[in-house]
This record gives C-alpha cells, sequence and structure tokens, in this order.
C-alpha cells in the first residue's frame, strides 16, 4: 500500500532475482562482519505510516537502528533501500517509492537496472535531486557505516 493505494505487480524474473541474491549476498555478508547492522532481501515490509507500507528488494537497517525491526517488519525508514526495476515497476521505483522513501526519510535509495545495466544511487539524506548512474564497468562504493566501505564491481553485478 504505497500513500493509500494498494500496488500490485508480477512475480520478479529469473534476472532479476539472479541480481538480488549477488547484492543480498555481498551486502549482507559485508555487513554481517563487521557488525555494522542487518541486511534484508524482500519481501519485508517497511511501515512508513498508516496506509504507507513499501516492500522493497533489498534493505539494510544499521546496528543502532535496530530497535525498527519487529516482527511486522521494519518500523520506519531503513539507512538503504534497493529495488531492482522491470518493466512493470520502473515507473513506480522512479516515482512515488522515490517520493515516499525522500519523504519518510531514508538516507540513501539504489536503482538497480538491468536493461541499463545502471545503478542510480540517490543520496536522499543529502537533498539529492538526481541521482549518480554508474555504468556497469564502474564500482559502487557502499559505506554503511564509519569504518568500512564495500566495493561492488557493477560487472559482477550484472554477470549474465
Amino acid at each position: 500500500v504505497i500513500a493509500g493505494e494498494l500496488a500490485v505487480t508480477p512475480s520478479p524474473g529469473s534476472r532479476h532475482q539472479a541480481i538480488v541474491t549477488r547484492l543480498v549476498t555481498w551486502l549482507f555478508t559485508f555487513a554481517e562482519s563487521r557488525n555494522f547492522g542487518r541486511v534484508f532481501g524482500g519481501p519485508l515490509d517497511v511501515l512508513f505510516a498508516e496506509g504507507d507500507y513499501l516492500e522493497p528488494d533489498i534493505l539494510f537497517v544499521r546496528r543502532d537502528r535496530m530497535h525498527l525491526v519487529s516482527a511486522r517488519g521494519v518500523e520506519g525508514p531503513p539507512d538503504l533501500v534497493v529495488e531492482v526495476i522491470s518493466a512493470s515497476t520502473v515507473g513506480r521505483d522512479r516515482g512515488i517509492k522515490l517520493e515516499r522513501y525522500r519523504l519518510f526519510g531514508v538516507p540513501e535509495y539504489w536503482v538497480v537496472d538491468p536493461d541499463q545495466r545502471t545503478v542510480e544511487v540517490w543520496k536522499l539524506a543529502e537533498g539529492a535531486d538526481r541521482p549518480l548512474v554508474l555504468g556497469a564497468s564502474e564500482e559502487l562504493d557502499w559505506t554503511p557505516a564509519p569504518g568500512g566501505t564495500l566495493g561492488i564491481e557493477l560487472t559482477a553485478l550484472f554477470a549474465d
């Protein structure tokens, strides 16, 4: 339910899920090994407010904010949200979801485009009005907490 509207999308395809699996594996392993927090692969509800529940592909909550994680899902803004877009979700992921993540205080939002082989990195906490767009030959650096940065080779992310 996004801004009070029920949103239904078809199940993701195998390419989408391969990208999600790679990212969850890399992010989870990195964050857990350094006790930075917890990475979750969807489906898991993010409950912002009554009538505003989103279900991102991947999310991360820092260790010092684990009080947001409940049996129902994550009750507040995660520190990172990742959406892997498809033809049926592209408008929503770059539109209403971006707006909701910004409104409710998600600091960082990645939009992964398997067709274009790009990752849009939105630094919402910094007030970004446009993303940093990284191509398949570049590296995405993720710093979930002081003292550690994970370099993600996008060539490996988009490998077939």
